[in-house]
């Protein structure tokens, strides 16, 4: 649902876009802010709070819960990855 700006407010509009972390990928921004939430504690990785972080040139603000940063800081570091990248490389 789409929602009207007041005219009062109008002037403190600013256009502003919406990504992924994994689309960031390579990029750099002017400002980051990255949402925390332990709602969706899977996605709560320490490599995508870095890379998330790491794309603001200027200013990251991270927004959220602070037990959210500590899961992902604290999580599991060794995730077993399955691509089969050995069978491919070995005959």
């Amino acid at each position: 649902m789409a929602r009207s700006v007041s005219p009062r407010l109008s002037h403190a509009a600013v256009l502003s876009y919406a990504t992924t972390v994994h689309k960031s990928q390579g990029s750099e921004y002017p400002v980051v802010v990255i949402q925390l939430s332990t709602q969706h504690y899977m996605m709560l990785k320490r490599n995508l709070i870095y890379t998330g972080i790491a794309r603001g040139k200027r200013l990251v603000v991270l927004v959220g819960h602070k037990r959210a940063l500590a899961m992902a800081v604290k999580g599991k570091r060794d995730e077993r990855r399955w691509s089969k990248l050995r069978e491919r490389l070995l005959p």
